[in-house]
């Protein structure tokens, strides 16, 4: 849950002060783990090693402990981000650039707080923080009706502190239970593509011809910006990027919403492809490159599947070979049953409509095939 944080110049100050102290103290963390463990960052010598001297910095007992924690943790995704090939082959020039040094975090990067250095006092809409000013308290901050309640119902656990553009947040964790998953009387099949960003199997068709159009201006502009080549660019550039994210993230937040809100009130699951490597398998012209890199499926994907799970809607993955290309009438698959992009004609039985709508058709049908599968009661041991 984000909320917004309303500081005065003092307390603004104060805490871009506690963020710049804390991020040097990471980099020095980290510099020490690099040294004596490689990349296998550990706590627990990491707290005997660093401890004492991150107190004598100025830090607190909780903000070092926190310090310690979040270089182990970098550590740690980035082990798994080499385990699993994101940082190119073992001779690739990008992976060997981040095994030869220790990570490095910026001096605004995001800070972990707790209940013990950071407490909400959510009647009064305000939060008292710990810093190295001392403990900064009445620091306001603002949210909906919705994320009020939230936060009184289900806050729980660790907050972030971030500084982005200017503003400051907090990234609170809400503990929320999870309601039983149903059982569906029926799938929704959800065919994900470039142009139709989504294409249910009931004919809804969320088109991606506006965020397409929005991107290609973007590119447009990002050009001439890159052109000019000053730092006022390259700032600028960065916050056009943070822009179009946010704007594709909340195209994909609403196309989710309203298929999820769709399986929950007639009561059916939802079924997509399962697409994860489709931009290593996928071959496209040089001018579609950029298209094909920027189609954010993998995000509508995980808030489908996120939305689905906290409505209590059943969520499957299916095998996506040829659901553009099979007839779901009798069966028959062939590249000829798809002329043109937007159009299928089945060869043998002469089935016809939009393609992306019978690519949906054929996620259902596999989507009630694997739930029988799923549900079969197993046989005993011997």
């Amino acid at each position: 849950m984000q909320v917004k944080l309303l500081p005065t110049p003092e307390q603004a100050a104060a805490l871009t002060d506690t963020l710049h102290r804390v991020n040097t103290a990471a980099n020095q963390v980290s510099a020490v783990a690099f040294e004596q463990f490689g990349l296998r960052g550990r706590e627990l010598p990491l707290r005997t090693l660093c401890y004492g001297d991150l107190k004598a910095g100025g830090l607190g007992a909780q903000a070092a402990q926190h310090v310690i924690k979040r270089v182990v943790d970098a550590y740690t995704t980035l082990r798994a981000n080499l385990r699993n090939g994101n940082f190119g082959s073992p001779a690739s020039k990008r992976r060997r650039k981040a095994e030869a040094k220790p990570i490095v975090f910026r001096a605004d990067a995001a800070h972990t707080f707790d209940d013990r250095n950071l407490s909400w006092q959510l009647d009064a809409g305000t939060v008292s923080i710990w810093t190295v000013a001392g403990r900064c308290k009445n620091l306001r901050f603002v949210c909906s009706p919705d994320q009020a309640k939230m936060l009184a119902a289900h806050r729980k656990g660790e907050s972030d502190l971030v500084h982005r553009d200017g503003k400051w947040f907090l990234l609170a964790t809400c503990d929320v239970p999870e309601p039983q998953v149903y059982e569906p009387v029926d799938w929704v099949g959800v065919d994900r593509g470039i142009v139709n960003l989504a294409t249910t199997s009931d004919g809804d068709n969320h088109q991606g011809r506006r965020l397409d159009r929005y991107r290609r201006w973007q590119a447009r502009k990002r050009a001439e910006l890159q052109a000019t080549r000053t730092r006022a660019a390259a700032r600028l550039l960065k916050k056009r990027a943070r822009r179009e994210t946010r704007h594709a993230r909340h195209v994909n937040h609403t196309i989710a919403k309203q298929v999820v809100a769709v399986a929950a009130r007639t009561g059916r699951g939802i079924a997509l492809e399962e697409l994860g490597g489709i931009r290593g398998r996928v071959t496209v012209p040089r001018d579609q490159r950029a298209r094909l890199s920027s189609w954010p499926f993998q995000q509508l994907g995980a808030f489908i599947a996120y939305k689905a799970q906290r409505a209590g809607v059943p969520y499957l993955e299916v095998d996506p070979a040829y659901t553009s290309q099979r007839c779901p009438r009798c069966g028959h698959t062939a590249r000829t049953n798809r002329p043109t992009r937007d159009d299928f004609c089945c060869r043998r039985c002469g089935l016809a409509g939009p393609a992306d709508v019978v690519a949906g058709v054929n996620v259902r049908d596999r989507a009630r095939s694997a739930w029988v599968f799923v549900n079969m009661p197993q046989p005993a041991p011997a």
